[in-house]
């Protein structure tokens, strides 16, 4: 979906931070101009930076994305197996990184499936084609997005997974108008990112992560999608998962 870039808007109003510890900050609000782009307070455009180096060193960041200390990485599987994917299906991994989840999802989709692993970064798809061509994993495409589109067909995919991406998104809105384009009707938007809860996430991550869950669900249901019930999750602490669908 083409996405006018003629206009900002600026927010109606900033909210502050809810005050009590373990209270997420509240949801501010976004606007749209006749013919123009969202704007979203906060949204940083500098913070994938690191990711367009050309000196970007993969190894490291494989390190740093598929350790015991991540709790995705942890509990990889379990997220899979809640996704409800089946053979056939077409998924899409946007903002994959070192593609820790691709195996998992080619897995669960089949021969018969197909997975699109998106990024900005073209380091990191190099080194998922890698992973997939030494795997046998043939069901698998890449694709190199922009700050503003994953790069997705219209109506190709069954299921989009947005694995602790969300908060990097530099222009949430019009990504988010791509990703609808992208799902077929009742196709599924999964978004799991970080919780930002004064008094309870660490310092780097209140500075790190833009939106909390309350703002994350504002702003999908805002870009059309219906919100649907969380999934059991336990294993999660540090992080929650959403589930929409597109109408």
């Amino acid at each position: 979906m083409n996405v006018v870039s003629t206009a900002v808007v600026a927010l109606l109003g900033l909210f502050s931070a809810c005050a009590s510890a373990g209270t997420e900050p509240a949801t501010p609000q976004v606007t749209r101009a006749p013919g123009g782009p969202t704007a979203v307070e906060g949204a940083d455009p500098g913070v994938n930076a690191p990711f367009r180096d050309p000196a970007l060193d993969v190894n490291a960041w494989s390190s740093r994305f598929e350790g015991e200390s991540r709790e995705v990485y942890r509990a990889r599987e379990a997220i899979v197996a809640l996704l409800g994917l089946e053979p056939g299906m077409a998924v899409a991994d946007v903002g994959t990184g070192t593609g820790l989840f691709v195996k998992y999802l080619s897995d669960a989709v089949g021969p018969s499936g197909k997975v699109f692993a998106t990024d900005i970064s073209e380091k990191f798809l190099a080194h998922v084609r890698g992973r997939a061509a030494a795997a046998g994993l043939t069901n698998v495409e890449t694709r190199l997005g922009t700050t503003d589109s994953a790069e997705l067909g219209a109506a190709s995919v069954d299921l989009i997974f947005v694995c602790d991406v969300y908060h990097h998104f530099e222009a949430p809105m019009p990504m988010l108008e791509t990703l609808h384009s992208a799902l077929r009707p009742k196709g599924r938007l999964v978004i799991l990112d970080f919780h930002r809860i004064p008094g309870k996430t660490s310092e780097f991550l209140m500075n790190h992560v833009r939106a909390g869950r309350e703002t994350v669900i504002s702003e999908v249901e805002q870009a059309g999608f219906v919100r649907l019930p969380d999934p059991p999750a336990p294993f999660l602490e540090d992080n929650y998962i959403l589930v929409f669908e597109r109408p």
